[in-house]
């Protein structure tokens, strides 16, 4: 292993250490001084801390695919923007339709919202994305992290509201979804990033099947996670999430030929 790769396989430490310590230091001086300003930075950092080290724990371990910096900043931004906009759209039109909306109609529009920004990147990008698996599962990890933090953030401005400027429910909202997100949004949206890639580098009826079943399988995660919930639910799913997606990645850097350049 070279220098290189090894500071890539450890870089989410520093990535922890780093996001950790500025999250504190606001924290801190919002506490000491109560400045309202700092409520945004607060809420920011709180919902990226664990999400990004996530995404440079993924990236590290995608072999000798090298996802550069605005690859992943882009589809953090971009996949979590689209995928927040297309989904608050569709699930409002559905509830404004139905009246209410089944859990598992959320796992459908939301699992499908995030594969916008993958499929475009796949669709009009494919000679520089088409290129591995291993780079699909990222790029699905990083979609699917950036529609966690902002969802984060709108659940925490929430608590901040209704407990009228309570900084300790706006962090303990901040704590429990940044630390369950890996297992959630982003581990769903690579398994179903797993399956595109798979099928758009070989287009079989075969590698098809295995795209749908990857996608139906990230919608069964997303609803048990929502509808059944607590510590027990999320600890299982939690665990078959990432255990699924840390082995499509080690599968992905055995059997992916091709090399890619930063």
């Amino acid at each position: 292993m070279t220098g290189q790769q090894l500071v890539r396989r450890w870089a989410w430490v520093g990535t922890f250490l780093i996001g950790a310590g500025l999250y504190l230091a606001v924290l801190a001086v919002l506490t000491d001084t109560g400045n309202p300003n700092l409520f945004p930075t607060m809420i920011l950092l709180g919902a990226l801390v664990v999400p990004l080290t996530f995404v440079t724990f993924a990236a590290g371990r995608s072999g000798r695919w090298l996802i550069d910096g605005p690859t992943l900043g882009g589809c953090l931004l971009f996949g979590g923007v689209v995928g927040v906009v297309v989904a608050g759209l569709l699930e409002y039109d559905a509830m404004r339709r139905l009246g209410t909306l089944p859990m598992v109609g959320v796992g459908l529009i939301e699992e499908a919202a995030k594969l916008v920004v993958p499929a475009i990147l796949v669709i009009f990008f494919g000679h520089r994305y088409r290129t591995s698996v291993g780079r699909g599962i990222v790029i699905g990890v990083a979609v699917g992290t950036g529609f966690a933090v902002l969802e984060t953030m709108g659940y925490a401005f929430v608590a901040l509201l209704q407990s009228n400027g309570n900084v300790g429910a706006a962090e303990q909202t901040l704590f429990i979804r940044g630390l369950l997100s890996p297992a959630g949004h982003a581990a769903w949206t690579g398994l179903a990033c797993w399956g595109l890639w798979r099928f758009v580098i070989k287009p079989t009826g075969a590698h098809f099947a295995g795209f749908v079943g990857m996608y139906a399988l990230a919608v069964a995660l997303h609803t048990t996670w929502d509808g059944i919930g607590g510590t027990i639910t999320y600890a299982v799913v939690g665990a078959i999430s990432i255990g699924l997606l840390l082995y499509g990645l080690k599968r992905a850097q055995r059997t992916d030929t091709a090399v890619v350049v930063a």
